[in-house]
């Protein structure tokens, strides 16, 4: 899984410039290159937007934005492709496709357009394994479990064998959509309280924040959001 801060788009992207050394006097100058004069990109009107646009958009058929991120889980069709957002291969870039569909519009822009940008790695430090658990070894020297310690048995073992810690089905919400005071009442409680609404307008109003902020970065990038101007 491969994340993309969105700011470190918005900086690493900036629109080129020329530039040039003095002639220190070697020779005449050449004759400047006419160039056509690039289109504009539309100026974004207000300072607020609405992002209901963005939650209703289509992800695939029959499932909108809001369907992906709410509940917090991995959604898994057994009778379409798997891959991202249907499931999740290890290789899917998660984060990146999720930023997508949360700002962009989907009319305009493919799911995976920040996710093709080269900025992030090019791949997996180490090579997944072909058998189970299928993840690549560990980078450096993380602490292990004592050699006495005991297993879960996936297939047998009943719900009440594990502990929720973190929520993670959808990376990205919990890290961008919860705001943090809300963060540690989000990951103690469980999807049901997702589908309830529970977090439903703390998710909006984190969104529209962002949406607010980032609005000048995705207009100098010429990138056309979902969102509309207030």
């Amino acid at each position: 899984m491969r994340s993309l801060p969105l700011l470190a788009l918005a900086l690493t992207l900036p629109a080129l410039s020329a530039c040039g050394g003095g002639d220190g006097g070697a020779g005449p100058r050449p004759a400047p290159v006419a160039t056509a004069t690039p289109t504009p990109s539309p100026t974004i009107t207000g300072t607020s937007f609405d992002v209901t646009r963005c939650l209703n958009q289509q992800v695939a058929l029959g499932t909108s934005v809001t369907n992906l991120i709410i509940p917090d889980t991995v959604k898994l069709d057994v009778t379409k492709p798997n891959g991202f957002p249907n499931g999740r291969q290890l290789n899917d870039p998660v984060i990146d496709i999720t930023l997508a569909v949360l700002f962009l519009d989907l009319t305009k822009h493919p799911a995976n357009l920040l996710a093709s940008l080269p900025l992030d790695p090019p791949g997996n430090e180490e090579t997944l394994r072909s058998t189970f658990p299928y993840l690549g070894v560990p980078n450096g020297n993380p602490p292990m479990p004592p050699a006495n310690g005991t297993n879960f048995n996936f297939r047998t073992d009943p719900p009440s064998a594990y502990t929720s810690v973190d929520r993670m089905g959808m990376p990205a919400v919990a890290t961008a959509l919860i705001s943090s005071s809300q963060k540690n009442p989000y990951n103690d409680s469980k999807p049901s309280d997702d589908t309830a609404g529970k977090f439903t307008s703390d998710i909006r109003s984190t969104l529209t924040g962002l949406t607010n902020s980032l609005a000048d970065d995705f207009q100098r990038l010429s990138l056309n959001m979902c969102a509309t101007p207030i």
